[in-house]
């Protein structure tokens, strides 16, 4: 007997309406359970035709919610919601001439309700498991190439005394604001999905919330120094820094304190009004707008820094002494676009007032994009401001050649020393000074 589409889309609704929290044991997850079940129940399904091959009846039954046994025509079989659904209630089936009849009362009204939501069957939702898994190697990988190349980056330019300035002082904080939120969301992903012994079932300690209370404030931080970066090249192009040192103690105070405001009222309001599993949960949503509004203002401020600092560089271009030079005009242009565009996080404007009402393709593909963007972020940045940029180059350059100078005139200075005791020949200063400079 096969069911309609619509019972399918209504048990899944129910799983839906019914899980509150996805990071939990196997053994409390109604995805998983329901999954064991209709394996539990084929096998049962498998053995019933081979025992009652001519016999009459109503066959062992899989209605993608319950089990139904094996019935003689007009016996009545009551069966209880399945516990992955956690519903107390009870369903009911007539075994008639004509097989099963319709489950009464309906699951929707017995065992839950749909709310208005209607969801992929079991078959999309194991497709989307996989999806989200993919996604989740993609983006880790993203990250870990950014931290990698970040915390290089970091140390290049705390070990080069002549690049320490404001402006790469500011850089060394992106890069950490970037590197945070990275080893922060490792964490959250290890204690929402990874930790399956550390919870059980509706149970869920204290260290996942504080996961993701950190996690949540390094994403909060990298977004605030990102509209630190784009207010001080603002500053520099259109106002007169006279103490660019003491405006970064501001730069400071806002880039790492004004998250931790925000993340201290988040917190306080989920504690009080939806102190509900891991807090990654999003039933009362003015929560949720608490950490949304920020960073829709940061992003907001930061690309009207980015259109400003465009026309700024489009009216120089359009100088007289740069006229009859297209080309290069439009290189420097898209060279300067990406760096801005890749500092200031511009990108994220295009995401952040993506609609949610959408299929399930395009918010794939479209949450593909945004996550491959935000992860390898980091990287492009460390490659942009550090590995790419002249002053590094040049220090690293100086640096090489200098050690190989040393080694060159402690090597050439060993040399001498051993033909000395040979030839009695006095190694003069100047003698030396010569041999280096034809080194060199």
């Amino acid at each position: 007997m096969k069911l309609s589409q619509f019972h399918k889309a209504a048990v899944a609704a129910l799983l839906t309406f019914c899980t509150r929290v996805k990071s939990i044991p196997l053994d409390c997850d109604p995805e998983y359970l329901w999954l064991q079940e209709e394996e539990n129940c084929n096998n049962i399904i498998h053995q019933d035709n081979i025992t009652h091959t001519n016999s009459t009846g109503c066959s062992a039954l899989w209605d993608d919610v319950n089990c139904w046994p094996r019935a003689e025509v007009g016996e009545v079989i009551s069966q209880q919601c399945p516990t992955f659904l956690r519903a107390k209630g009870s369903v009911r089936r007539n075994c008639t001439e004509n097989g099963w009849s319709d489950p009464f009362p309906p699951y929707i009204l017995a065992c839950g309700s749909m709310n208005g939501i209607v969801h992929p069957s079991s078959d999309m939702m194991l497709a989307s498991h996989e999806y989200f898994m993919w996604v989740k190697i993609m983006y880790s990988l993203g990250y870990s190439i950014s931290v990698i190349s970040l915390t290089i980056a970091f140390m290049l330019l705390c070990v080069f005394r002549k690049l320490h300035c404001t402006r790469n002082f500011i850089h060394m904080q992106l890069f950490l604001s970037f590197i945070l939120r990275a080893v922060f969301i490792f964490i959250r992903d290890a204690a929402l999905h990874n930790s399956q012994d550390y919870y059980h079932c509706e149970s869920h300690p204290l260290g996942c919330k504080v996961a993701l209370i950190f996690s949540n404030y390094g994403i909060l931080a990298n977004y605030s120094w990102l509209l630190v970066e784009g207010h001080y090249l603002h500053s520099l192009i259109h106002l007169s820094l006279r103490s660019p040192r003491k405006r970064l103690h501001w730069y400071i105070s806002f880039g790492w304190g004004t998250p931790m405001f925000i993340i201290i009222v988040w917190s306080v309001a989920k504690y009080l009004r939806e102190d509900e599993g891991c807090w990654e949960t999003r039933s009362r949503g003015w929560i949720w707008w608490i950490l949304r509004v920020p960073v829709i203002l940061f992003i907001t401020v930061n690309l009207l820094f980015f259109l400003r600092i465009i026309q700024t560089i489009v009216s120089k271009m359009r100088a007289p002494d740069m006229i009859g030079n297209e080309f290069k005009q439009h290189k420097k242009l898209a060279k300067s676009t990406l760096l801005l565009v890749s500092l200031f996080g511009v990108q994220y404007a295009l995401f952040t007032f993506f609609p949610d009402g959408v299929n399930v393709l395009t918010f794939q593909i479209w949450n593909t994009i945004e996550l491959a963007l935000a992860s390898t972020q980091g990287f492009t940045v460390a490659l942009l401001y550090c590995f790419l940029n002249g002053e590094v180059q040049h220090e690293i350059t100086r640096r090489w050649r200098r050690w190989r100078l040393k080694q060159s005139v402690h090597g050439d200075a060993r040399l001498h020393h051993g033909s000395l005791s040979q030839s009695g020949l006095p190694l003069t200063q100047i003698s030396l000074l010569a041999r280096v400079n034809n080194i060199s």
